[in-house]
């Protein structure tokens, strides 16, 4: 799969709902559909103010000319060993759970009650999540995951629970049917893709490092000092 493809696999669901990137949700799609690139998508992926950023940090960091690289693309959405490559002065690393976690303003909100509870659901639908396929419905998915939780004073992850994730869009499919059992990475509850056993495991991994970093700020901000005890 090219860099731009996948791209549009991790990007579009946010882009859809108005969140971030350029107005035309549609052309996004037609991209990813097709498997289209060049001057006209990168000038799609470069309204991302959140992701091009940090795909032009991973590039220069591990000397790729492409911020669409495909590499790169995975490095940013999923993990991979390029990251390791690219740390920044925060102690974070240019993923996308570093942006959702501790760049953007959510983190902190949860320390407001009256907006905790809307705070952690946007983290949870934000961040690339990872779920195992239950049931394929064409149009629709059922997976297994694990939901972010907040117990005043930290984030983790939930018990597994069982959702509905659409697969496909005014009857565009990005991704080929699913079995049960396989591993999907889930944003704004849209299907993006098939996780290898690799990628689970990188996924996992980088995202539960940035929890730490951002728990780490959160105990401060809540006066509590030293991990939690469970």
């Amino acid at each position: 799969m090219s860099g731009p493809a996948l791209f549009v696999r991790y990007a579009f669901a946010p882009n859809r709902l108005g969140y971030c990137g350029p107005a035309d949700a549609g052309s996004l799609l037609e991209y990813g559909a097709l498997g289209r690139s060049g001057k006209g998508f990168r000038k799609l992926a470069k309204q991302f103010e959140g992701a091009w950023p940090q795909l032009s940090v991973i590039a220069a960091a591990t000397g790729t000319a492409d911020p669409l690289d495909q590499e790169v693309v995975e490095a940013y959405w999923v993990g991979n060993r390029l990251l390791d490559r690219a740390a920044n002065d925060q102690g974070g690393l240019p993923h996308h759970s570093f942006q959702v976690f501790c760049l953007y303003p959510w983190a902190n909100l949860l320390l407001d009650e009256r907006r905790t509870e809307h705070a952690l659901q946007v983290l949870d639908q934000c961040r690339i999540r990872w779920g195992r396929v239950i049931a394929d419905t064409t149009d629709h998915v059922v997976v297994e995951s694990r939901p972010l939780v907040w117990d005043g004073g930290e984030l983790s992850l939930g018990l597994p629970c069982q959702e509905t994730a659409i697969r496909g869009f005014d009857g565009v499919n990005l991704i080929e049917r699913l079995n049960p059992g396989e591993w999907v990475s889930l944003h704004w509850g849209w299907v993006c893709d098939r996780l290898t056993p690799d990628q689970l495991v990188a996924l996992r991994h980088y995202s539960a490092y940035h929890l730490g970093l951002v728990n780490q700020r959160l105990r401060g901000r809540a006066g509590i000092s030293g991990p939690r005890i469970q």
